[in-house]
Order: structure tokens, then sequence, then C-alpha cells
């Protein structure tokens, strides 16, 4: 998702991390683990007068399939659950209302979504410097 959410206009940065959890400052291997209970997140950095959250929150349900509990592709695990966290109320509402409209449209032909939404957003832990723009770093060795 970093590098799709890095080509939106207004957006100033995205970091790949990990929130969620019950261990401070957690590794990769950590979290790989199960045992922390993080998830692999971005953290998504952007000027709201370029780009709205409700637009942001659109484009997450886009990237990626939000019906598959703890599996996103290939990749299975709690770590790969679909979750957003929010930073507050507003933020919330702005996501239930386009998780209800997924559903009324039956965006996933008729599959629920099982997408997380927490609020308040818990600290962002920074992930390891090899994960930042990972897809960059290894375009040359994956498939899309």
């Amino acid at each position: 998702m970093e590098d799709r959410f890095a080509s939106l206009d207004g957006v100033v940065d995205v970091v790949s991390g990990y929130m969620g959890g019950q261990r401070q400052n957690p590794t990769y291997e950590e979290v790989c683990s199960g045992e922390t209970g993080h998830a692999e997140v971005v953290e998504v950095i952007y000027q709201p007068q370029l780009v709205s959250y409700q637009e942001l929150v659109a484009q997450f349900f886009a990237m990626h399939d939000p019906t598959t509990p703890d599996q996103q592709g290939p990749n299975r695990g709690s770590q790969y659950r679909s979750v957003i966290f929010c930073s507050d109320a507003a933020q919330m509402k702005i996501v239930d209302l386009e998780i209800q409209k997924l559903q009324d449209q039956q965006a996933y032909e008729g599959r629920p979504v099982v997408t997380e939404v927490k609020s308040p957003a818990p600290t962002f832990w920074r992930a390891e410097e090899y994960h930042q723009d990972y897809y960059k770093k290894h375009r040359g060795f994956c498939s899309r």
C-alpha cells in the first residue's frame, strides 16, 4: 500500500510500521510471530486541502480485499488483518460511512467487510528502515 498511497496527489509521505499490539517498539520478527498483536500498517501524512480523509479511506478499500480476516493476498496471520486506526470520532464516522456504502453496494459480491475500525489510534511504531519504500527497493523481485 505504501507505493499506492505515495502516488496520490496531496500525500506528503507514507511510512511503514506497526500498530495495535502490546509490545513497545516491536521488531518485524516479533510482529511476524503473531504474538504481539500488532498489524502491519502505513501511516499516511497528507495535505487535507489537496486530498480528503474520505478519499484516502476510499483508496484504502480499493487497494486490498477487506473481506478476508487475517489475510492479504498470500500473507496470512493477524498482522495482516484489515484495520484502520482513527485519530478521532470524525475520522471513525467517515470510515463507518464508507464501509456502509460498500456493503449497500455489495461491492464484494455480498461478502462482509471485516476491516477493524479503532479509535483512538494507539502508538505508531516505525518499521525498520529496510521496510520503508519496500516496493521501490524490491521492484525487480516483485510482480504485480
